[in-house]
């Protein structure tokens, strides 16, 4: 990929319960946003597959790293030139799966992120049907001389994951989300992802799914906590540059990564 700064797209859609019908969804919108010259395309988590309220179909219908939904991604890759970033349900073990990002290039995966924090808050319990994620660890993979780190919907109210990231060298944080509608949902989702990007002095680029399960409001954020980019309640696809030259104009004049006095350490398990 070239040095030039590149142009990255969220991509907001409904995943359903057709595993066939989302990879047909997933090539739709990574052509439309490649065609709009996007170079890191992000889609959402549960991309592979997705059911509400969840059941034992999450694990009929889990994948493996080399099952038809990331080549197809791969494929996706090759055909546009672009990096890839979206959510499957991964196969694990003992009933549940694994909430899993990956992104991916024409080369094959280059980055796995196991959700950590599982969604057991405002009467939900998605550690019913899924295995948490290894802790202490940072998914990154560079595009275009960008450093990308991965997490995922609600490790976004835990700011240690976003400050693992950045101490990894991420430059701009992926959240693959799937965020749940409810009271204040909106403004929780909004205010956690400016403050993740003004705290880590990095973007943001979150994708979500559309109403009425999840709140939308996909959107990219600037290092300032500026959104510069965005979808609403619907479908739809927002695209925006990454300008490394504001990442480091701003981590200058608000050097918190340099003069932070914490550092970040798992939780024994």
């Amino acid at each position: 990929m070239s040095a030039a700064a590149p142009i990255v797209a969220v991509c907001q859609f409904a995943p359903t319960a057709s595993r066939e019908s989302n990879r047909e969804r997933v090539a739709e919108l990574v052509s439309d946003a490649a065609a709009r010259g996007a170079r890191v395309i992000v889609l959402p988590e549960y991309a592979s597959y997705f059911t509400d309220p969840m059941d034992e179909s999450l694990a009929v219908n889990a994948e493996t790293l080399d099952g038809a939904f990331v080549g197809a991604l791969c494929a996706l890759a090759q055909e546009h030139g672009a990096v890839i970033v979206a959510g499957l349900v991964e196969q694990a073990d003992a009933g549940r799966v694994h909430n899993t990002v990956v992104a991916v290039t024409d080369a094959g995966v280059q980055a796995v992120y196991r959700k950590q924090h599982l969604y057991d808050a405002f009467r939900q319990t998605e550690s019913d049907w899924i295995a948490p994620g290894a802790v202490g660890g940072a998914a990154v993979f560079d595009a275009d001389g960008i450093r990308f780190g991965l997490m995922t919907c609600y490790d976004l109210r835990f700011p240690e994951v976003a400050r693992t990231l950045v101490d990894a060298g991420a430059d701009a944080l992926i959240v693959p989300a799937e965020w749940v509608r409810g009271p204040l949902k909106e403004h929780h989702w909004s205010t956690l992802l400016t403050a993740r990007a003004i705290e880590s002095t990095a973007y943001v680029i979150a994708a979500d799914h559309p109403a009425p399960i999840g709140v939308g409001l996909s959107q990219v954020i600037d290092p300032q906590g500026l959104t510069v980019a965005g979808v609403s309640a619907g479908e739809g696809i927002a695209t925006a540059v990454v300008d490394h030259r504001l990442i480091a104009r701003t981590r200058e004049s608000n050097p918190v990564l340099r003069l932070r006095r914490y550092g970040v350490v798992p939780l024994p398990s």
